[in-house]
């Protein structure tokens, strides 16, 4: 009765892609932050909220992915008593 592990993995070519995109992403706009018309300052403050935002959607991604692996395990716990449970009920059993 139990169900078969139905796991999505992402293809290399899925991957890959990713991989691209973001570094084409990240490429572009610090070479538009390097290339603006702005005092050294100013380029240095975009740049610095630039890493930022890559480094906390690396974190937010991270901690939304450990908060589903954490559901589908307590989700796998239930599904095992409940199994547990119906194994070992026995209707025809006097209470």
């Amino acid at each position: 009765m139990s169900t078969p592990e139905t796991q999505s993995k992402s293809t290399s070519a899925f991957l890959a892609q990713a991989a691209i995109a973001f570094g084409v992403a990240f490429i572009a706009t610090a070479a538009g932050i390097i290339y603006l018309p702005l005092d050294i300052w100013q380029r240095g403050f975009l740049l610095m909220t630039m890493l930022f935002l890559v480094s906390s959607t690396f974190t937010l991604a991270k901690v939304v992915r450990d908060q589903h692996e954490a559901a589908r395990v307590h989700h796998r716990i239930d599904e095992a008593r409940l199994e547990k449970l119906m194994a070992e009920h026995d209707p025809f059993r006097a209470a």
